[in-house]
């Protein structure tokens, strides 16, 4: 992702691979993350939280794709 709007987009998208108990809990925590931050100007501060978030969302991802498998 390029920049802070493409990827609350993308994150959004990949909530709906959740099971949909979980895409409103996981919905709030991308706006707050992304309300959070809104002040960040440093580009190498918002690369570090970009690039977080991409991990934490392939985590998540993986985590419900394993408890589907059982």
């Amino acid at each position: 992702m390029k920049s802070p709007t493409g990827l609350y987009k993308h994150l959004l998208r990949c909530v709906k691979k959740l099971p949909p108990e979980a895409q409103a809990y996981y919905k709030h925590h991308i706006r707050q993350g992304f309300k959070s931050h809104s002040d960040e100007d440093d580009p190498e501060r918002i690369k570090q939280i970009m690039d977080r978030a991409m991990e934490d969302a392939e985590w998540v991802i993986l985590k419900y794709k394993e408890k589907e498998k059982k």
